[in-house]
C-alpha cells in the first residue's frame, strides 16, 4: 500500500478527519455525549413521573398509596390519563371521614352499654381491681365482672347481668 497522499487531495485536512486505521475521536466523544444525554433524559422522565407521589407524601396514607398505584399504572401502560389523575389527586386534600364515624361508633357503644361515661368506667375499673373494696360494698366479684365491659365485648362474652 502506498502511504503517499494523492496530489489532488488537499494538504491541510480538518482535525476531525483521521488517518486510515486510527480511532475517531469525534465519534467517541459523540457516543459518550449521547449516552450521558440519554441517561439525563431518563432521570428527568422518572423524576417527573414520580412527582405526584412526592406531592402526596403530605396527605393521608390511603391517598398516598392510591396516587402511587395510579402513577405506576401510568408508567407501565403509558396512559397519561392515570398520571393526570394521580397528579390531581395528590393536589386535592381528601377530607377525613373516618374520625367522625369512629366517634359516632364509640358513642353508640357507650349508649349500648347503658350510658356509662368515661368517669364511671374508671371508677368501676378501680372498684373491680381491689377485691376488698368490692366485697365491702357488696358487689359481685365474678371473673366476668372483673373484666371491663369493652373487653367482654371484644372476647365475645355476653353480659348476663344486664339481660
Amino acid at each position: 500500500m502506498n502511504a503517499e497522499i494523492n496530489p489532488a487531495a488537499p494538504h491541510h485536512l480538518p482535525w476531525f478527519i483521521t488517518a486510515p486505521g486510527a480511532s475517531d475521536g469525534l465519534f467517541t466523544a459523540m457516543i459518550i455525549f449521547l449516552i450521558v444525554v440519554l441517561l439525563l433524559i431518563g432521570v428527568l422522565y422518572f423524576k417527573l413521573h414520580a412527582l405526584p407521589e412526592h406531592m402526596a407524601h403530605r396527605t393521608s396514607k390511603v391517598q398516598m398509596e392510591f396516587v402511587a398505584v395510579l402513577a405506576v399504572l401510568a408508567l407501565f401502560t403509558h396512559e397519561h390519563l392515570f398520571w393526570i389523575a394521580a397528579l390531581l389527586l395528590a393536589l386535592v386534600q381528601i377530607p377525613d371521614f373516618s374520625t367522625p364515624i369512629n366517634t359516632m361508633a364509640q358513642s353508640l357503644q357507650r349508649i349500648a352499654r347503658g350510658g356509662r361515661g368515661e368517669a364511671t368506667e374508671a371508677a368501676g375499673a378501680a372498684e373491680a381491681s381491689s377485691p376488698a373494696i368490692a366485697e365491702a360494698s357488696g358487689a359481685d366479684t365474678s371473673p366476668a365482672e372483673a373484666e371491663p365491659a369493652h373487653d367482654r365485648h371484644a372476647h365475645g362474652l355476653q353480659d348476663v347481668s344486664r339481660a
